[in-house]
């Protein structure tokens, strides 16, 4: 693709817009480089991820890297030579996704008057590194953690570049909620389908809602590495993927890339555009509007473009078609040279050319003598002598006539793929080879430094902390300081613990006492919960040596740090339930689920397992509870019973009880978001709950949905959510629902609620 201009439609398009600064687009990919020239004057910030350190690394390495990758060669012969100039493997991988996510972020917020301009220059950006590695980039809590950080900034899109490569599609199920809850949240999510050939997927591309963008030539063929199959046939789209020009870190050098990384920006910035025009039209952003104008305007392929049509999932990018599907009229066109864009910047000077007829003609595509050529009926718009031109070079002066495609009906036959064998994400064959592997990225890079290992702490830190702020936030180019988001954590989960290091677990073993068990006297097990808590029960001071985790479903989230006075409370808080877990479950002690509150630093701790974490520190034994859902339904019971004699118990036990685990498994979060913390909040705290149940309960009504929104009244300086439990009658479902709503307040550390629980019918 010469230039973006190129794309048919698009000139058109930026007629209308060139972006809105009220429309944010969240790029998840490596560490773009925002001293970019192209980037001067933009909207645009980067934002470290708080679960990891930005990591440094010699600047020479930069100018290294892009000398080889800028060869054109294989990619078997760049990787070999990148290891012989860079040794060390985690600095390729963040080098690697730097040049990525900076080629990216500048084919959507390029300004005008640089080497790359961008499609939607106008709106604003924000970069957030989703790791720096490769095992931290495709990392699935990461990918989480990087979707909830985008919605906590307030993104109406969000790219993410990211390919985790899946034979199945089933994502894991934290990464598969925060996608849900961006779409929930009316938030766009576009991403790449990845360049594997076919053979498989990528996560979260192949997730249901996600907007899939494959790749095509210059030529309108499909890349033979473009995947394809399985939900792509249903949600995913072809944008052009071939020398698609981009900035690089480092340099005011360009480079073209290929791939489905670099068809994607496409749609993400035309999506943009399409956001920005629905803004100036007077009505609200609608996410899901823009992906159906998009899917379902795609111009299906032909066999003179692939030679299996499957391969062009729903079709090509069709702008002119997503326009009038959106708005409801067409697209009109202009006559412009290669590089002359009609902006918002220079409408006041632009004059239409025009004798009696002086309006533009919308698009009318007409079947030229030969039957062969399409030709267009427009009307020329002359701009502003101070434009620039297209095509400088020209001989003839004459300006280019632009073709934009309109709608076309889409065959709407089933189209499968068979997938064979697993790939690698972002390989391609020596003669389609797309843009250099997603692996990682970061502007900083651990060049010669290690981890220090902490004898007090016993733990292997990444770095200092630096405070109670989870983001490090880097200058945006034009001053604008992104929003900040809220350090506070209240999450739900298990108690674990961690060694860090072999020396650290070895120590335990040889300090703890020789464990009896059935009778027979074995070797100390520091791994065996059981043996643990009945040394700490007597050693409670070794508690510190441990490294505290906050598990959901086995998998830690979050490093457990308790500081302040009360830190040996908080231990003691700790051990009790690490104590209560390893209980039987019949024990009146047994602990099923607990409660943490605390903030979230920036600093991270490097497990065992290799695995790194963000660290909360707990500063109070406050909010920290254990209970099992039984122990927490008697307990809520008794502060119902005038309720309880209307309604049978044993019913009210059973929806109490649905909507625990509803929470507890369908609704589980990492509690980070205010609106999760808000429903965490509301089944720890399930009294409320339980009033609203009973009543529920005694007029024959079963939960149905719980529904979290930002409270339209709250009082002053504080953070007010609504929970809204809905109720519905299994005997008749035509019969009203009823709502039961009542506030939390999570501007504090520990949430509180507000006011009385209140209801109301509404339609079913």
């Amino acid at each position: 693709m010469p230039d973006f201009a190129d794309i048919p439609g698009l000139n058109e398009l930026w007629t209308h817009t060139r972006g809105d600064p009220r429309i944010t687009v969240a790029l998840l990919d490596g560490a773009a480089d925002l001293d970019r020239g192209c980037f001067q004057g933009a909207n645009v910030t980067k934002i470290n991820p708080y679960w990891q350190q930005p990591l440094e690394f010699d600047p020479k390495y930069i100018d290294i890297f892009r000398e080889i990758q800028n060869l054109d060669q294989k990619n078997e012969v760049t990787e070999t030579k990148l290891k012989e100039a860079i040794p060390d493997k985690l600095t390729r991988e963040v080098l690697g996704a730097a040049f990525h996510a900076t080629h990216v972020f500048s084919n959507i917020f390029g300004q005008p008057g640089t080497p790359v301009e961008g499609i939607a220059y106008k709106c604003r950006g924000i970069n957030i590194p989703i790791g720096y590695g490769n095992d931290y980039y495709v990392d699935p809590i990461n990918l989480a953690r990087g979707i909830n950080l985008a919605v906590d900034l307030g993104a109406n899109i969000i790219h993410c570049a990211a390919c985790r490569p899946s034979k199945t599609g089933v994502a894991h199920e934290l990464l598969e909620k925060a996608v849900r809850q961006a779409l929930e949240n009316n938030i766009l999510i576009v991403a790449p389908t990845g360049n594997n050939k076919g053979e498989c997927w990528c996560l979260p591309a192949i997730l249901p809602g996600v907007m899939s963008v494959g790749a095509m030539k210059d030529n309108g063929q499909i890349f033979k590495f473009s995947n394809w199959g399985g939900q792509y046939q249903t949600q995913g789209i072809i944008a052009p993927g071939e020398n698609i020009l981009g900035a690089q870190p480092g340099t005011e050098e360009t480079v073209r890339n290929k791939g489905t990384s670099c068809a994607a920006p496409m749609v993400t910035g035309i999506s943009a555009l399409l956001m920005s025009l629905q803004l100036q039209q007077g009505a609200t952003p609608d996410a899901e509007a823009i992906r159906a104008a998009l899917t379902n305007s795609a111009i299906p392929c032909t066999l003179e473009d692939t030679e299996e049509v499957e391969r062009c999932m729903l079709g090509k990018l069709n702008v002119a078609g997503a326009f009038q599907l959106l708005t409801g009229k067409q697209l009109a066109v202009v006559e412009v040279s290669t590089a002359e864009v009609i902006s918002e910047d220079v409408r006041d000077e632009v004059s239409v050319v025009a004798a009696q007829e002086n309006t533009i003609s919308p698009l009318s595509l007409k079947v030229g003598d030969s039957g062969e050529k399409l030709t267009n009926t427009q009307t020329n718009i002359t701009a502003s002598e101070g434009r620039r031109k297209e095509e400088e070079g020209r001989s003839d002066g004459t300006p280019r006539r632009r073709q934009t495609q309109a709608v076309r009906p889409r065959d709407d036959a089933s189209r499968k793929g068979m997938l064979t064998k697993r790939g690698n994400a972002h390989q391609e064959s020596k003669e389609e080879e797309g843009i250099p592997p997603l692996k990682g990225g970061g502007e900083k890079l651990m060049g010669n430094q290690t981890p220090t290992n902490d004898p007090v702490e016993g733990r292997v830190l990444n770095s200092t902390e630096k405070g109670n702020d989870p983001t490090t936030i880097a200058q945006p180019t034009n001053g604008i300081i992104p929003s900040a988001t809220s350090n506070k954590i209240y999450a739900l989960g298990t108690v674990g613990y961690d060694f860090g290091t072999e020396a650290r677990r070895d120590s335990f073993k040889q300090l703890m006492p020789a464990a009896v068990i059935s009778g027979v006297q074995a070797p100390a097990n520091p791994y065996d919960a059981s043996q643990m808590v009945d040394y700490l029960e007597t050693n409670l001071y070794e508690a510190k040596s441990l490294i505290w985790t906050l598990n959901i479903e086995l998998t830690p989230i979050y490093v457990l740090q308790p500081v302040g006075a009360f830190a040996e409370d908080i231990y003691e808080t700790l051990q009790n339930m690490l104590s209560g877990q390893v209980e039987a479950e019949d024990n009146e002690g047994y602990i099923e689920r607990v409660s943490i509150t605390g903030r979230l630093s920036d600093e991270t701790v490097k497990l065992f397992s290799g695995q790194t974490l963000p660290v909360v520190k707990i500063y109070s034994p406050r909010g920290m509870y254990g209970w099992t859902v039984n122990m927490l339904i008697d307990s809520a019971l008794t502060s119902v019973s005038a309720e309880r004699e209307e309604a049978e118990e044993e019913a009210i036990r059973k929806s109490l009880r649905s909507f625990l685990q509803r929470v507890y498994y369908d609704l589980r979060n990492l509690g980070r978001a205010d609106r999760d913390r808000a429903i965490n909040f509301a089944a720890t705290n399930a009294f409320q709950a339980t009033a609203s149940i009973s009543e529920a309960v005694a007029v024959g009504m079963e939960l149905h949905s719980i529904e979290v929104e930002k409270s339209p009244f709250c009082r002053y300086n504080s953070n007010c959510w609504d929970v809204k439990l809905k109720f519905f009658n299994p005997d008749n479902t035509r019969r009203a629902k009823k709502v039961y709503r009542f506030t939390i307040d999570v501007s504090d550390l520990m949430p509180v609620t507000l006011g009385k629980v209140r209801s109301w019918s509404v339609p079913n």
